[in-house]
């Protein structure tokens, strides 16, 4: 299935595929192998697949930091921060309820006194 028509400065809406994306991935890779350079590989996989350069140029990059292959944060990583800063913000704001509740349980003790 190919991308559907272009307008010009009008980005596309399609969505891959795990297995578009993976199987972009390998090709690029293969052809890196077969030629001994990273020189313009990313550009030919994507024009043959009707791929946008830098789309396959941020799935090989992706692809390459979740494997160790270089440096970065996976994926993995990132929803696992994601998870934890949401979590911490939910925390944030229970101890916000919890000492607003307990201030005004203590100032309703010093009245009744």
């Amino acid at each position: 299935v190919m991308p559907q028509e272009r307008v010009p400065g009008k980005p596309t809406t399609r969505r891959y595929t795990e297995e578009e994306k993976a199987q972009a991935v390998r090709l690029v890779r293969q052809l890196r192998r077969e030629l001994g350079t990273e020189h313009g590989t990313v550009q030919r996989v994507a024009e043959q697949l009707g791929y946008g350069v830098e789309t396959v140029r941020k799935w090989v990059k992706r692809a390459d930091v979740d494997e160790g292959l270089k440096a970065g944060t996976s994926s993995e990583d990132r929803a696992r921060i994601k998870a934890l800063e949401q979590e911490n913000r939910e925390l944030k704001r229970a101890n916000e309820i919890l000492r607003k509740a307990s201030a005004y349980f203590a100032q309703a003790e010093l009245d009744r006194r």
